[in-house]
């Protein structure tokens, strides 16, 4: 089995990336720039396996279940697919699954259920702490 650690920070990364490219109450250049680069040097790992191979490790995994939905956000993670074309067919190839598409449908209306400007859901979701 191949390793992992070419994509296994994908979430990771393209989660920060997301947080400080639309969430941070100011923009913080350097933030921005440094996830943004990182989620663009995975993508470019994934591009070159998925260059010899259908899936990630060879056959659908878990490695595609975890990362498709995180490559489904591309675009608010500033990539643009069309420069990976291996990384792109992938996603296609994943997202055409029949369980990949409830799964989205699900997420979608979730997600659209949620106000990003509501005090209530901004305290919910950044202003967590352990204690």
């Amino acid at each position: 089995m191949p390793s992992t650690s070419g994509w296994s920070g994908l979430g990771p990364m393209a989660g920060q990336a997301i947080h400080f490219r639309r969430y941070t109450p100011t923009q913080i250049v350097y933030a921005i720039t440094r996830f943004t680069d990182e989620v663009n040097r995975l993508y470019g790992v994934m591009n070159k396996r998925l260059a010899n191979h259908e899936y990630l490790a060879g056959r659908y995994s878990i490695a595609d279940m975890a990362c498709v939905g995180w490559v489904r956000l591309a675009e608010r993670q500033g990539q643009d697919l069309a420069r990976f074309p291996h990384l792109k067919r992938w996603f296609d190839t994943i997202r055409a699954r029949e369980a990949v598409k409830r799964a989205f449908a699900i997420r979608i209306e979730a997600a659209s259920a949620v106000d990003m400007n509501d005090p209530k859901v901004r305290a919910i979701l950044f202003g967590q702490r352990g204690q």
